[in-house]
């Protein structure tokens, strides 16, 4: 199995063996697009893997922070009370970089910039760029590429 990411077309396609695709998915990366700088709230391109899993078990619209759940369930009404909040729902896939100096270690780091590919609320766009640098997925379509994928899947993101 492999993960590509295209920044330009907002798209995700998740191949087989082969490379034959198998799932394509509408996503949501930085609104500030491309970039592997710490701090530039930018989606980092290149080889990366899914260095780890969180959230398995947990329902549709569950809220993480800092990768642990908080026991809530997105609503519309919670998020009003807390609007500016950059929403990580229902699972996490932590990504880790691949090159060394361009997504990994030192300034460029894309584990320790937590990129993750997450869910977020439906009501959120997808197809446009949007998010801090994640990978932004609907919530029923990340906890599908979850059950799908295993910790060291390679994923590969374009511009």
């Amino acid at each position: 199995m492999e993960i590509r990411i295209g920044i330009a077309s907002q798209s995700m396609i998740l191949a087989d063996a082969s490379g034959t695709p198998i799932r394509r998915y509408a996503i949501s990366t930085a609104a500030l697009g491309a970039g592997e700088q710490a701090g530039s709230f930018q989606t980092p391109r290149g080889r990366h893997i899914i260095r780890v899993k969180i959230g398995a078990g947990q329902p549709c619209g569950a809220v993480f922070k800092a990768r642990r759940p908080t026991g809530e369930i997105w609503t519309p009404e919670l998020h009003e009370q807390f609007p500016g909040r950059d929403w990580i729902l229902s699972r996490i896939l932590w990504l880790s970089g691949c090159e060394l100096g361009c997504n990994r270690l030192g300034d460029v780091d894309s584990m320790r910039r937590y990129i993750y590919i997450h869910g977020t609320p439906d009501s959120e766009p997808m197809g446009v760029s949007a998010s801090h640098g994640c990978i932004r997925m609907r919530n029923r379509d990340v906890i599908e590429l979850f059950d799908l994928v295993a910790a060291g899947t390679p994923v590969r993101i374009e511009a």
